[in-house]
């Protein structure tokens, strides 16, 4: 041991793991405090922890043993761990280990700090780190984490001897209860036990639809004291429609946004108009960003017009043009871009929301669309919800969403870690690379399925979290359409090939010379004399 006190943070000032697997001797006694014990510390330490006489642990549950047990095959920093698929083979050697060597006992409150003490034997040198470090991996730095942790390590000093002399009047006061370690031993059996191809079947339906469950129930969703069902909007909208619009609420809900995007013809304008009808009966602002050929189609259900078949509803959202984004004056409609408070919108909803896929940089820093709508209206004033509609947010890149995406996360690039994603940019990236692999492929093994099976998971999660898309098949295969009548037939294009002129003056195209000569004579006298 070098040194007597030392500070521990899992990063450049060491590591709790390099101090035990460096300190751990044969018959020494290690002696723990910790809220939580996971699997993969103990296999990354096994061959350490089978040097050790003995083993006590001090669990501070606070009565809680479901999230001690729960937490058991590791947490979200031991994903890349669990990939190995070897969590029962090591909680069957834990168990063995903990049978042969641990002792365990229940605190009854709760201690909001971490002991691990070495004793050895024969000797009065001992080890204790205190602190912030769990007995988990990213809590004793076995993996690499952005959580900050701190701990203390005396060695061999009288701070270590005091801290075992508190370890060992807690152990006293402890629950000395034999139920703890059967329930513990139970716990580790279910992770390592055989399990069923009917109940493997059913925790993986569980584990893939788990954020949706229910999520479609009106109630669930929708504030019903809103008056939202008795709204012009709703009730013109089809079956399909609400489903859209429920599903938009609950993703802005739960990620602060959403992309539309079904297929031309499913209507997409009267979903979004019943979304932010929704939050305008919430006493929201509301922004619609539109293209100038579009806007029209908007601002016809703000004003009192005969042609607004919503007029009930009283709309009262906003409509600049996407261009006017880039304007610091003058009008739009009535509105004055020049005193425009563009950070007080509580809804943004982007139509043709592919226009900003892209984020061009201009050396003169002058004011983009794209960085206006990000800094100006996103991320200054109020929290902002952002709800876009494009039947095409991907065009011919992967990564055209990135972008988009990003207004909805506001730039920062792990805002999806908890859903799983840890990389938005990773995502897209790998997605992108996956699909040029597959563009160089043969024309018989470049198909749609093969595609599919090419593509990283985390793409499709990703698109699962935050955007609705729908083709009229989807609606006819899913959607009694006896409500909406059947969808147009898409016919073939038509290709009209006509002569030249309609009057017969010019000679035929095939009937002339391939000399470059005879037909600039040629049309140079048919020239003159139409002229003349």
């Amino acid at each position: 041991m070098k040194g007597n006190v030392g500070i521990l943070d899992n990063k450049s000032s060491g590591c709790v793991v390099s101090e035990l697997k460096g300190n751990i001797s044969v018959g020494c006694t290690l002696s723990v405090i910790s809220a939580l014990f996971l699997l993969y510390a103990y296999d990354h330490l096994k061959r350490e922890l089978a040097k050790v006489s003995k083993f006590r642990l001090l669990v501070s549950v606070d009565g809680d043993r479901d999230e001690f047990f729960k937490n058991l095959p590791g947490n979200n920093w031991d994903r890349h761990l669990r990939n190995r698929l070897d969590i029962p083979r090591i909680a069957r050697e834990c168990a063995e280990w903990l049978k042969q060597k641990c002792e365990v006992r229940e605190l009854p409150s709760t201690i909001h700090q971490n002991l691990i003490h070495l004793s050895y034997l024969n000797s009065d040198e001992q080890l204790a780190i205190v602190g912030s470090s769990f007995f988990t991996t990213d809590g004793l730095g076995i993996v690499p984490t952005e959580s900050y942790h701190m701990s203390t390590c005396f060695r061999g000093s009288e701070e270590a001897h005091g801290l075992i002399s508190w370890f060992d009047e807690l152990w006293a006061s402890a629950n000395n209860s034999s139920d703890f370690e059967a329930s513990l031993q139970e716990a580790l059996s279910r992770v390592y036990s055989d399990k069923s191809p009917r109940q493997i079947y059913f925790l993986t339906l569980l584990n893939l639809f788990r954020d949706f469950i229910g999520e479609l129930e009106e109630d669930s969703i929708i504030k019903s004291q809103t008056g939202i069902k008795g709204t012009q909007i709703w009730q013109r909208l089809y079956k399909f429609q609400r489903d859209g619009v429920l599903g938009a609420i609950n993703k802005i809900e739960r990620y602060n946004m959403c992309i539309i995007a079904d297929s031309v013809g499913l209507g997409k304008t009267f979903e979004a108009l019943a979304v932010i009808k929704y939050y305008e009966l919430r006493n929201d602002r509301v922004l619609v960003l539109c293209p100038k050929k579009l806007r029209d189609n908007w601002t016809l259900y703000t004003i009192n017009d005969k042609r607004n078949i919503l007029a009930p509803d009283r709309f009262n959202f906003d409509v600049p043009n996407h261009t006017h984004l880039t304007r610091v004056g003058g009008m739009s409609g009535e509105i004055n871009l020049g005193t425009l408070n563009w950070g007080n919108y509580d809804l943004i909803v982007i139509d043709e929301s592919h226009n900003f896929r892209n984020n061009p940089s201009r050396k003169d820093e002058s004011l983009t669309r794209y960085s206006r709508l990000m800094n100006e209206i996103i991320k200054a004033g109020v929290k902002t919800k952002v709800l876009m509609l494009s039947a095409t947010p991907v065009n011919n890149r992967m990564n055209d969403l990135k972008n988009q995406v990003a207004f909805i996360v506001e730039a920062r690039d792990n805002a999806l870690k908890d859903s799983g994603i840890t990389s938005i940019e990773q995502t897209l990236k790998m997605a992108q690379a996956r699909f040029n692999a597959w563009l160089k492929r043969g024309d018989r093994e470049r198909t749609t399925a093969s595609l599919l099976e090419t593509l990283n998971f985390d793409y499709f999660k990703l698109l699962d979290l935050l955007t609705i898309a729908r083709s009229r098949e989807h609606i006819e295969k899913y959607y009694d359409i006896t409500e909406i009548g059947k969808f147009p037939e898409r016919l073939k294009p038509v290709n009209i090939k006509t002569d030249i002129d309609t009057k017969g003056r010019f000679p035929d195209l095939e009937k002339i010379g391939a000399s470059p000569q005879f037909v600039g004579e040629l049309w140079l006298g048919q020239i003159s004399k139409l002229m003349k």
